[in-house]
């Protein structure tokens, strides 16, 4: 069982302990460092994004800080997976960082010295066509982080390292191509997780669940789908993933625009419950970003409109008293 409180309860004078993936330099260093209420806490270096997220379920870790989604590679599965099979972590924020991938090497290291290129899988993928047209013949290679990298590629000449310009200042390296991302705009969302704990709503908020459809059958996914839709309830993330029982099966996590708190996400969430799917919930929290507050609003008061409607209906309903 973990002992870690929910950050709300946790002591003013006592830091909280953040595990994010290290070591110093990474994109999710400099992403944590965004906020200021977390910068200044205790942040703890580890080597993979389930390392952070087992110290976190485990009470090592008061928060864990991890990488969710990239706007090129999309889902990093290994977070999702973990988070919806392995712990039951609850979510208690996003942020979103705009990602500069430059490629770094030792002072002096010119384009054609470069024998080795070094990274994160998704940061390697997130360059594939640089990496084609300027060094076709160069070894790529996979690190658990773009630090990792940088500090790798610091201590070996004719090696470089994709990553952050954070990660190129803290390991003394000089950018040889700077901007090297294959698509411009590009970002990664982050989530803050924790053993326990649901933030206050705040009107612009997100609610991520996992379901699982009881029976498999054509429509089921529809079925599902149309509690949402017929609540006006907008999805802005629909992954499906294996449900590690057997071949075929597959789970569904949504992300969504609204909170637990809110009468028409509890009422759906109930009905999926009730009629389709088993309903793991992963967290309601605030959401980054602009733009969902309308939406929220314009839902809730469609809701509340039908509500007052069905009401003026049952209020109609003759006494069976004055029936007799």
């Amino acid at each position: 069982m973990s002992t870690s409180k929910p950050v709300a309860e946790h002591a003013a004078t006592e830091p909280l302990r953040i595990g994010y993936l290290g070591p110093a330099g990474t994109f999710t260093e400099q992403a944590l460092r965004t906020q200021p209420d977390l910068a200044n806490q205790t942040l703890i270096p580890m080597r993979t994004f389930v390392d952070v997220l087992s110290a976190t379920r485990d009470g090592q870790m008061d928060l864990g800080f991890v990488a969710i989604e990239n706007a090129i590679e999309g889902t990093v599965n290994v977070t999702l997976d973990t988070l919806a099979f392995d712990t039951n972590l609850l979510i208690q924020r996003e942020v979103v960082l705009d990602i500069e991938m430059h490629l770094m090497a030792r002072p002096g290291t010119r384009l054609e010295d470069i024998v080795t290129v070094s990274s994160h899988p998704v940061a390697n993928a997130q360059c594939r066509s640089f990496l084609t047209a300027k060094l076709p013949d160069v070894d790529v290679r996979p690190a658990n982080s773009t630090a990792e990298a940088a500090s790798d590629a610091a201590e070996r000449p004719g090696v470089a390292a994709l990553g952050p310009a954070i990660a190129g200042e803290t390991y003394g390296l000089e950018i040889v191509a700077a901007d090297v991302a294959d698509i411009p705009d590009n970002q990664t969302r982050f989530l803050v997780v924790a053993p326990a704990g649901v933030p206050r709503q705040t009107g612009h908020d997100k609610t991520t669940v996992m379901v699982t459809a009881r029976e498999d059958r054509p429509g089921s996914l529809v079925a599902i789908l149309h509690e949402f839709s017929a609540r006006n309830i907008n999805l802005s993330k629909l992954t499906s993933r294996p449900a590690r029982t057997r071949l075929g099966n597959y789970c569904f996590i949504i992300d969504l625009y609204g909170h637990i708190a809110d009468d028409v996400v509890a009422n759906c969430l109930r009905n999926v419950h009730a009629k389709h799917a088993d309903v793991k919930f992963l967290g309601s929290y605030p959401a980054a970003g602009d733009g969902s507050h309308q939406v929220r609003e314009e839902a809730s008061e469609a809701w509340e409109e039908a509500r007052l409607w069905m009401e003026s209906l049952r209020s109609q309903i003759v006494p069976v008293e004055k029936l007799r």
